[in-house]
């Protein structure tokens, strides 16, 4: 079920499209998306990195640089440890690069995601102190790290964390539920979300702290501030991947890497673009970055080791970076239909158990590897728009990963049940849990007793950002709606609408018969085609039966032999 909601927001559309020489529906898309004031609007439509903040506001930068400083001058054994997503390889990659370039001693290790698990555990330690490693550098974790840092420490080591993730907390018993946080006690912590940082961006990815770090770096030993500009593909792609929000100085920096991407100086990268045959597009969007090359990147981690991923950044010969990106294409065509098959598995269990009346769905699927947990989580949460949380079984223990819902912060439910957890951890939208397999039912139970969502939460709204007839859209506003990507978490693709749309004809297309071609009629006997990719079969049964529909749309350009023409692409009808 949806609710069709017209956002609402006010302005004076018409001297905001003067003042910037842009249509008035593109002033109203500005606005509704919170972008308010000349300078504000001026960044969004122009920004540019001399905007984004400096590397030292962030709390212990310059502790950080000073001490790095000195171990890469007396050449000791630094080692990055990186996580298996594509943040953390994006993170780890830029450190290496970084640390390389100062002629550091350094080496990575990515934990492996079913023997090692999530980020900086007491192995790793135990394996650092046997390599003699002097430094440990964490990118994309560390932060929850306390007892693993503690045992660092204790065995002479140096410890800086680089994270972004939220700091650890709990509730102090003796003093009213005061929010008592733990921070690990590392030689330096730059994590923004640390609430004395005075960083005025919190919303960075991993892969964006550790970039941060570079350039207080490069900055330190006076390199170049131009040789920064090659690190922006890398920081850039990062921040979609981890699906971080496109506001601000993400905007800017996901701007910059596309403009990178398609002609990018890393081999792997475009090896890998080859492979997914965006060489043959004119521009590499932030679509294709998250559901395109990014999940090649994370199948390397959730089907292999994301070891080869880093190899595909690292690859010096055009036919060694051919290959493992082809390899992690394939990777990838595995890993969407094994996903594809447990999506089916868990959404039977629902459908057929009495899990479909709980408000926070908890699926057990003990066969699944755990490195689809998050994507068959994400799918559930698509279909049945509820906080779900699917876990499977470890080596040792029950592993599982949630997506949420906008009405529900997923790791501040967490923290409500976490006596049952062995760990957990995430952001607000995605949490990570392991548990004894035996606490699952009470899990279940207790998460759905302190859910406090309505029913009015769990209906998904569309947001229409201006109801405008297909006929007012032209070739040059297509072309001016350019000027507001990239697209994505935070900076949604606009959605418009228009209803008493009349069907004319349609035909299913493709060799899966995935796609709708619709003509469709205005009260005007205007014509306009329309496309729909989706459950084709109910939406072609749907319009048999109707006179009149209503849709929301977004339109594109399409060109075919070299004669350009508007196609509407159809969202969502009713």
């Amino acid at each position: 079920m949806e609710r069709w909601m017209v956002a609402s927001k006010r302005a004076d559309f018409n001297a905001i499209a003067s003042r910037f020489q842009i249509d008035p529906v593109t002033a109203r898309l500005i606005r509704n998306r919170d972008v308010i004031g000349e300078d504000a609007i001026q960044s969004y439509l122009h920004g540019t990195m001399d905007e984004i903040p400096s590397p030292w506001l962030l709390k212990d930068m310059k502790k950080a640089v000073s001490i790095l400083r000195e171990k890469i001058e007396d050449h000791k054994k630094i080692r990055i440890i990186g996580d298996y997503d594509i943040d953390g390889v994006m993170s780890t990659y830029i450190l290496l690069k970084g640390f390389q370039r100062l002629n550091a001693n350094v080496d990575t290790y990515i934990p492996d995601r079913v023997l090692d698990g999530y980020g900086m555990n007491d192995q790793l330690i135990e394996r650092a102190h046997e390599d003699e490693i002097d430094t440990i550098v964490t990118c994309d974790n560390g932060i929850a790290a306390i007892a693993q840092v503690q045992r660092a420490k204790e065995l002479g080591m140096t410890v800086i964390i680089t994270d972004h993730h939220p700091v650890k907390f709990e509730e102090s018993a003796e003093k009213d539920g005061e929010i008592i946080y733990s921070i690990p006690e590392a030689d330096a912590v730059i994590d923004q979300q640390q609430a004395d940082c005075s960083y005025p961006f919190k919303g960075i990815c991993g892969a964006v702290v550790a970039f941060k770090l570079i350039c207080a770096l490069y900055e330190e030993f006076r390199i170049p501030k131009a040789e920064l500009e090659d690190y922006y593909q890398y920081a850039g792609f990062a921040t979609v991947g981890d699906v971080m929000e496109l506001k601000g100085e993400n905007r800017i920096l996901v701007k910059e890497a596309l403009r990178q991407l398609k002609y990018s100086s890393n081999l792997g990268l475009r090896e890998l673009i080859r492979a997914n045959h965006l060489d043959e597009y004119d521009r590499i969007s932030a679509y294709h970055i998250g559901f395109v090359l990014g999940p090649c990147i994370n199948a390397s981690g959730r089907m292999d080791t994301a070891l080869r991923a880093l190899q595909l950044l690292q690859a010096q010969t055009q036919q060694e970076a051919a290959q493992i990106a082809n390899d992690l294409k394939n990777l990838n065509e595995e890993r969407k239909a094994l996903t594809d098959q447990w999506r089916e598995t868990a959404m039977e269990m629902v459908e057929n158990t009495d899990l479909k009346n709980d408000r926070v769905l908890v699926v057990y699927l003990p066969e699944c590897h755990e490195s689809l947990a998050g994507l068959i989580a994400s799918r559930l949460k698509e279909k049945y728009y509820k906080p779900s949380i699917v876990l499977t079984r470890g080596a040792n223990f029950a592993k599982g990963s949630g997506r949420s819902i906008e009405s529900y912060n997923m790791n501040l439910n967490l923290a409500k049940c976490k006596d049952l957890f062995i760990n957990w951890g995430g952001h607000p939208m995605a949490a990570g849990v392991s548990m004894e397999e035996s606490k699952i039912d009470e899990f279940r139970k207790r998460i759905n007793e302190l859910c406090e969502l309505t029913e009015e939460d769990m209906t998904k709204k569309v947001l229409i950002d201006v109801p405008m007839p297909l006929s007012y859209v032209s070739k040059q506003l297509i072309r001016e709606f350019e000027v507001l990507e990239p697209f994505g978490n935070g900076n949604e693709k606009p959605v418009f609408a228009q209803k008493n749309l009349t069907p004319v004809y349609a035909r299913i297309m493709g060799k899966n018969r995935n796609v709708l071609k619709i003509n469709l009629a205005d009260d005007y006997g205007n014509r306009f085609d329309g496309i729909y990719f989706g459950d084709v079969d109910a939406f072609n049964e749907f319009i048999e039966d109707k006179g009149k529909i209503a849709i929301t749309y977004y339109p594109s350009i399409n060109s075919y032999k070299g004669v350009e023409s508007i196609q509407y692409i159809i969202q969502q009808y009713c």
